[in-house]
């Protein structure tokens, strides 16, 4: 009899670990990465904008970059197969900071759970905006380096200037200011499944998670959240979305502030050169219980964007070039209030690998009556162009200058793990 029951235990051991190699067997882990070291430049120049004074101010720095061709990053995903179509993912992603040896501070980059089975993906947590795809990835710089997408550039801007003139940055500033553009934090979103004929989609919400207090006007506060969506068809070379959100800066009966994404981007791939195109349109919504300085209760300043670029394969290589203008429009409609920014970049990436590659990028910036609004239009080659968060080449607003343009340059190495 204990002979017996010794046979059934060894049986019945013997099968638990097939059961949990079975499910190893269904489960994967992943480490994956960047590391880009990169010699870049930046220059800008101020002129004067009194036409009896003719002056110039330049300011420049060179820098050991860590994201002239992709931002270094350190990552890890795993998936467990939970059988019936069913699957559960993760994904934690940290920025590397290695031009000064900077380690993992945060999972800022991407920090997400999620259920995914035929009725498509369930994701929670911090990741990219549904209205940011758009900017990404119909950009063929891949918003990186210098030749960012200057309709990127300047939304980075606004997102953080806005941010820091109604309180503080948002959610901690992980992405240095440009949360709820570029990223959101405490996000529920969900994605249509792939199986659509070419059709894919997204639908996002996060929670501003503000306290509320009782019997108090305005609680609770929804600054910090944001609403948002994504529709696109791809199908061979072909590929095309829309994309729109609302990020909320201020939710009081005094003042409300929401900054209106709207963009639509597409590319072809004709095999020898494939075509990039966007067009942008960024409100900045402001309401007030008293009117702004042209009597109105309401005030929307405007930036309207195109951007057209292309790839094209050479060899082992891919030659890159882009050209954006964005244009803002003043709320208050003063004239000569306005201001437009125009942006060339040409870049060169030549893959000594699957993994490694050498590249080189420049980029030259316009700006027209710099004056009126210099914290936004880009005005140095930066991709986010505000002094307060990034340290970077300044440009004078003072004594009677403006920021008139700019230059940049990345030489360097990338490889991906």
């Amino acid at each position: 009899m204990k002979k017996k029951k010794k046979k059934k235990t060894l049986v019945a051991a013997a099968a638990a670990t097939l059961a949990a190699g079975a499910s190893l067997a269904q489960s994967s882990l992943t480490l994956f990465g960047v590391m880009d070291a990169g010699v870049s430049h930046y220059r800008t120049t101020s002129s004067s904008h009194n036409p009896l004074r003719s002056a110039e101010l330049r300011q420049s720095q060179t820098v050991l970059s860590p994201s002239g061709n992709a931002s270094s990053r350190i990552g890890f995903r795993g998936t467990e197969d939970l059988g019936g179509g069913l699957a559960a993912s993760f994904w934690l992603e940290a920025p590397l900071n290695n031009d000064t040896g900077g380690g993992i501070t945060n999972f800022g980059r991407r920090s997400t759970l999620s259920l995914s089975g035929p009725f498509g993906e369930l994701r929670l947590g911090r990741d990219y905006t549904a209205s940011f795809w758009n900017d990404a990835v119909f950009d063929p710089f891949s918003v990186n380096g210098v030749g960012t997408n200057l309709i990127a550039v300047v939304n980075s801007n606004i997102a953080a200037s806005r941010a820091l003139a109604t309180g503080s940055l948002l959610n901690g500033g992980l992405s240095a200011g440009t949360d709820s553009y570029l990223r959101t934090s405490n996000a529920v979103s969900y994605f249509l499944p792939p199986n659509l004929g070419g059709f894919y989609g997204q639908v996002q919400y996060a929670l501003h998670e503000n306290t509320k207090i009782s019997n108090t006007p305005d609680s609770p506060s929804k600054r910090g959240r944001y609403a948002g969506g994504r529709i696109g068809w791809a199908s061979g070379p072909a590929d095309v979305a829309l994309g729109y959100g609302e990020s909320t800066l201020a939710s009081t009966t005094v003042q409300s502030e929401k900054i209106k994404s709207l963009n639509l981007g597409a590319s072809y791939d004709f095999g020898v050169v494939k075509v990039f195109g966007e067009w942008s349109r960024v409100r900045d919504v402001r309401n007030s219980a008293a009117p702004f300085a042209n009597g109105s209760l309401r005030l929307t300043d405007r930036y309207d964007g195109l951007m057209a670029g292309v790839n094209v394969p050479l060899g082992a290589g891919m030659l890159r070039a882009s050209y954006a203008r964005v244009r803002f429009v003043n709320g208050l409609h003063l004239p000569d209030g306005n201001s437009s920014v125009n942006k060339l970049a040409l870049g060169y990436v030549h893959n000594l690998s699957k993994r490694t590659a050498l590249y080189a990028s420049v980029a030259r910036i316009h700006i027209a009556n710099g004056r009126n609004n210099p914290t936004v239009m880009g005005v140095t080659p930066l991709v986010l162009s505000l002094p307060a968060i990034f340290p970077q080449p300044g440009y004078a607003t003072t004594d009677g200058m403006q920021p008139h343009r700019a230059l940049g340059y990345d030489v360097g190495i990338r490889m991906a793990f």
